[in-house]
Formats: C-alpha cells, structure tokens, sequence
C-alpha cells in the first residue's frame, strides 16, 4: 500500500525548510496560517514578559514546566511520523479492512478499535496527522465512503484522549497536577474513558455509519498488505510498543519513554533509509505554539481572566460542580481552544479539588468537537480532508458534533463520579 502522506503536506510538520537557492521571502511565502498563529503568541508572550506584563519569576516557573512537556510532545511526534513513514498503520489499517470482511458493523467495530487505539497511546494529534490520510487512502482504495472514515478518525482523536498522560497535553498538565502516575490516571479515568468511546460510537453509527448515511451494504475488502521495508516496519512497531510498556509499568517519566522511542526510530531510518531523516519532520510549529500559549494565557489570567472563571468554574468539589466545570471546559473549548481552556481553568480550580479538576479535563478532551479550531488535531484533520479532497458539510460537522460534545461529556463526568 502506498500511502498519501508526503512531505510538505499541511500539519505534516513541515514548517517550510526550503530546498537549495530559496531564499528568505520563499520561506516566508510557505508558512501556514498556523504558523503565523504559533509565532504571534510566542511574539505576545515573550512582549508580556519585556514589559513586565507578565512577571518574569511566574513566567521563568512556567516555562520550567512546560520544559519537559514540550520534549516530549516533539519526540513522540517524530516517533509517530516516521512510524507512519514505515508503513506501520498503512498495515494495520489494511489488516482492519481485510478483518471486516465486507461487512460494514464489523468494519465500524474495528475503525472505533483502531482509531481509539492510536489516540490512547500515540496523542490525538498523531490520530489527527497520520491516521487521518492513511484511512482516506483506504476507503478510496477499497470504496468505502469517505466520510464515516473521517469523522470516526477526528472524533475519537478528541474522545479517545483521556486514559493516559500521553494521549493528550492537557493529561499531561492535569497528572503532573494532582500527582498521578501514567497507571495511576488509567486507574481514574477508565471508565470515563469507556463512557465517551461508547458515546462516539453511538452517534458515529446514528449520524455517519447506518445503511442510510453510508449508502451501501458491503464493500470488497483490500488484498494482503504488503511493506516497502518489512525490518524498518517491525523495529518502529516494537519501538512503540516499548514506548508504551515503559510509561505503563515502569513508570519511566514520559519525555525520557518517547525520547529513547525516538531515538530507535531515528537509527532504524538511518541505517535503511538515511533520505527520510529531515529537520522538516520535527513540529516546529507545536514547538513554538506551546511555550507561547501558556505565556499568553496566564498574563491574561493575570489581567482578568482569572476572576470571570472563579464565577463561572465556582469551587463545588460533587458531581454538580463536576458537571459544571466539564460544562465550562467544552464551552470555552469551542470558543477559544481546549489548551487555553484548560490552562485557565486550572489556575482557578482550588488544589484539593482532584474531581473538579478532572471534569475539567473531561470537558476540554470530550467537548471540543463544535468548531473547527476547538482542538488543534481538528484544525490538523481539515487539513488532511481538505488535501485529500473530502468535503466536510460544515453545517452537519457542527450540529452532529454539538450532540456528542454535550452527550458524551455528560455520560464521562457520571463515569467519573462512579469511580470517585
């Protein structure tokens, strides 16, 4: 299977590295949108922090947190890209379409399984990059309606966030926050986890996958799949996987579990295809979004913000200020982003209030499904289906996912109470 994913493709990480004799205008002609967003808010942040908008002992605090955070999220990302570069989920999604054997309940299974699997060990935004194009190829390939595909992938990419530290930065915040281990948030928030997957799933078949939408009984499933490079493919395969062990049962700390992931990766390609290895695939983008975002969000914090969501967050520790403050979380998602979002929320939520913090959590994860610019892997998702060529009803793509955002957060937040 050839995969349609190359570089210099928008979201890829591909920041515009230039090829011989470009010089700086060309350079600049190349940056998406979003990089143009990335550096404003690092431009912004760095301005509060001259003008001493923003102190510089809070802000220097702050950067040393997201230090090991921003590690990590390059790292895991460049393990992911060259993954996918290795025909690792060109395989499995093969293997999905071949094991549904025509039948598209079962196929719907398998996608669910497989898109919930990625999110939950590789990042949302991984879901959103990779996985996005790969099942687009797919139902091209075996004439499965491209839509159901999509929506499953940019669905679960935000729904499927919530189990472990590393399936989504804001986990990452919330564990360091209220001091549980990789396994220990497993523990917490498994249930919720199943809740929000089975909501998905739900109006994924009501909306997108029934007999009416999809428009079809059966499809031909794909011949065997066949790898480029059958070694590089099985050293990514079990590099991930070791990833995944090692934050699960050694409790390694993750920036440390992804860069050793990355570094096995990096070596594979090489010693096999030395080519592929370029600065373009680290996300310079999220680099430099990161580090800005937080410094923005908490000078606006400081300068307001921050009384408005005390009302609005309030310090109810039960399940109604559980309720209200996932409620809070998804709304402010949709309006600015989940990451923001959840950044000042957290500063508002009292320490002790573990529960609270969590719902929160639930509601930047679950909830920001309305907009397109609600999350960043569902600005990265339509850019893939732009690229691709499928078109997203906009007006179907808002109203279907408001019905998740408020069911699905709803029914992760009663999970959540269960297991307090």
């Amino acid at each position: 299977m050839v995969r349609e994913v190359s570089e210099g493709q928008p979201g890829s990480g591909d920041t515009g590295d230039g090829g011989p004799g470009e010089g700086p205008r060309g350079w600049v002609r190349r940056l998406h949108p979003l990089d143009w967003l990335a550096g404003g808010l690092l431009t912004l942040g760095l301005l509060a922090v001259v003008t001493g908008l923003l102190p510089k002992d809070p802000a220097a605090a702050e950067m040393r947190r997201v230090g090991p955070l921003v590690v990590f999220l390059g790292t895991v990302i460049v393990m992911a890209e060259l993954t996918g570069r290795a025909q690792v989920f060109d395989v499995v999604a093969a293997w999905v379409a071949r094991a549904g054997r025509g039948r598209y309940p079962l196929l719907f299974g398998l996608c669910v399984a497989f898109a919930s699997l990625t999110t939950i060990t590789l990042n949302l935004d991984t879901t959103a990059v990779l996985l996005t194009p790969v099942m687009l190829a797919l139902a091209t390939r075996v004439g499965i309606a491209a839509v159901p595909l999509a929506m499953t992938t940019v669905w679960l990419a935000n729904t499927a966030s919530l189990l472990l530290p590393v399936s989504n930065l804001t986990n990452l915040l919330a564990a360091e926050r209220v001091a549980l281990s990789p396994s220990g948030l497993a523990a917490v928030m498994w249930l919720p986890q199943l809740a929000a997957i089975a909501m998905t799933s739900l109006w994924l078949w009501v909306f997108y996958w029934r007999r009416g939408r999809r428009g079809a009984d059966r499809y031909t499933p794909p011949g065997p799949p066949v790898a480029g490079d059958p070694v590089l493919l099985r050293i990514c395969a079990v590099a991930c996987g070791g990833f995944l062990l090692a934050i699960l049962l050694a409790d390694v700390p993750l920036w440390a579990a992804s860069s050793a992931a990355m570094v096995v990766v990096v070596v594979a390609f090489a010693v096999r295809r030395r080519q592929e290895l370029r600065l373009s695939l680290v996300p310079w983008r999220l680099l430099v979004l990161v580090p800005g975002m937080f410094l923005v969000v908490q000078t606006v914090d400081a300068h307001g913000l921050h009384g408005l969501l005390e009302s609005a967050l309030g310090s109810d520790n039960g399940f109604l200020g559980m309720l209200r403050s996932a409620g809070v979380g998804a709304g402010l998602s949709n309006v600015l982003n989940n990451l923001p979002a959840y950044l000042a929320g957290e500063a508002v939520v009292p320490a002790g209030n573990h529960e609270q913090l969590l719902a929160l959590l639930i509601g930047v994860n679950v909830g920001p499904l309305v907009t397109p610019w609600a999350s960043l892997a569902t600005l990265l998702w339509f850019e893939r289906c732009r690229f691709h060529g499928t078109r997203i009803a906009l007006g179907r793509f808002v109203g279907t996912g408001l019905v998740l955002s408020v069911t699905g957060t709803a029914a992760a937040v009663c999970a959540l109470a269960l297991v307090s």
